[in-house]
């Protein structure tokens, strides 16, 4: 990537954005796009009431100008999405989870190839996690107002301090990835950086629609017999369906802390249910009698469908084992000057103590890639020799 971006041109821009509000000129702006090689992007929306986000403005930025696209206005994405396919152009965002989310339930399609300026601030030593305001401020010196951070971005008009705000969250990023990719590639970094991107792609693409395994995230129940198991399931899946047929928040059908209650006093009927802690009648009234099947049904459930098993929380004999590791990705860490956290997570630690069998262990999935030979071999060879 050769072309040169220049930051103050485009953070001149941002106090006029472009304003996309109609099909056509959408169509026009994006026939432009798919000729460059890098577009910055990013999302305001607004996910207070509703199970799904509700888009209120889609930023681009390219070599010249701002923009800020209407969802409001616009009907057909078709041109977006075949932005979003071009293998030709990197479309740049920053902690780009959500709007990978939002995206991803707008257009059915995902930006690649996608640079994310969060990963590789943490790739880079410049901080893990950083916010865009900090990230902007440590690389090019420049402080951002954080004023419009809670703003209602379905109001129309916008106001002028809106219109700017959410036209200078893309104006720095073209030259921020600029910079950060030439420090990767210095320090031989690139594509650790990709595949860390591609996991987050994968991750956003809905592997559980019917929350059919939403019920193992509850570890500290991991002990119940199979028959409250599969009432868990069972509720923690219709809860998913629910929640996105009436596009609700999953608290305001269920909450997690009712929804254990529940599976722990087993109410036989709505009286009992409504006895349940962080439950309120509208929910009992609504949905009391639902519940209370899926309590009823559990056995045959369970039987004819045997609830796959929660995974215990690890026993506390892996306390100082897991303090030795820990501190051996620390030390690499401060060795290659990039964050503990992006080296090793705890969820890659469990997952490896957890592929022990007969005393051997190996390499999780998470620990393969770029990590195996930077960190990954090296904590299997130190588990494998320590007394447990």
């Amino acid at each position: 990537m050769t072309q040169a971006y220049n930051w103050q041109l485009l953070e001149a821009a941002a106090e006029q954005p472009v304003w996309i509000t109609d099909d056509a000129t959408l169509v026009r702006y994006c026939n432009e796009w798919q000729k460059l090689p890098l577009i910055a992007l990013d999302t305001e929306f607004i996910r207070v009431d509703t199970f799904y986000p509700v888009p209120g403005l889609i930023q681009v930025a390219d070599d010249r100008r701002c923009y800020l696209i209407d969802p409001l206005k616009i009907e057909n994405y078709a041109p977006m999405v075949q932005l979003f396919r071009n293998p030709s152009v990197l479309k740049v965002l920053h902690a780009g989870n959500e709007d990978l989310e939002l995206f991803f339930y707008m257009f059915g399609e995902l930006p690649v190839p996608f640079f994310d300026t969060q990963v590789a601030a943490g790739f880079l030593g410049w901080g893990f996690s950083m916010g865009y305001q900090r990230l902007v401020e440590y690389a090019l010196d420049v402080r951002l107002d954080k004023g419009e951070t809670t703003s209602d971005w379905l109001q129309r008009p916008l106001t002028p301090s809106q219109e700017h705000y959410a036209a200078l969250d893309v104006a720095y990023l073209p030259v921020l990835c600029q910079q950060q990719m030439a420090e990767l590639d210095a320090r031989g970094m690139t594509e650790w950086a990709r595949e860390e991107t591609a996991l987050l792609l994968e991750q956003t693409r809905d592997s559980d629609p019917d929350g059919v395994t939403y019920y193992q995230r509850f570890s500290q129940v991991w002990n119940l017999p199979a028959e409250k198991i599969a009432g868990l399931r069972d509720l923690t899946a219709w809860r998913e369906r629910i929640c996105r047929q009436r596009d609700v928040p999953r608290n305001r059908v269920l909450r997690n802390h009712a929804l254990l209650d529940i599976i722990n006093k087993w109410p036989k009927d709505l009286q009992a249910l409504s006895r349940v802690e962080d439950i309120r009648p509208q929910q009992v009234r609504q949905d009391g009698e639902v519940i209370l099947g899926y309590l009823k049904t559990a056995p045959q459930s369970a039987a004819a469908k045997p609830p796959e098993p929660i995974q215990r929380p690890l026993s506390f004999k892996w306390n100082k084992p897991l303090k030795v590791l820990k501190a051996m990705a620390r030390s690499k860490a401060e060795e290659l000057n990039i964050a503990p956290e992006i080296l090793l997570r705890k969820k890659d630690l469990d997952a490896l103590i957890r592929t022990e069998h007969q005393g051997q262990f190996s390499l999780p999935p998470s620990l393969s890639g770029w990590r195996k030979a930077v960190i990954g071999d090296a904590l299997l060879e130190k588990l494998q020799s320590l007394e447990v």
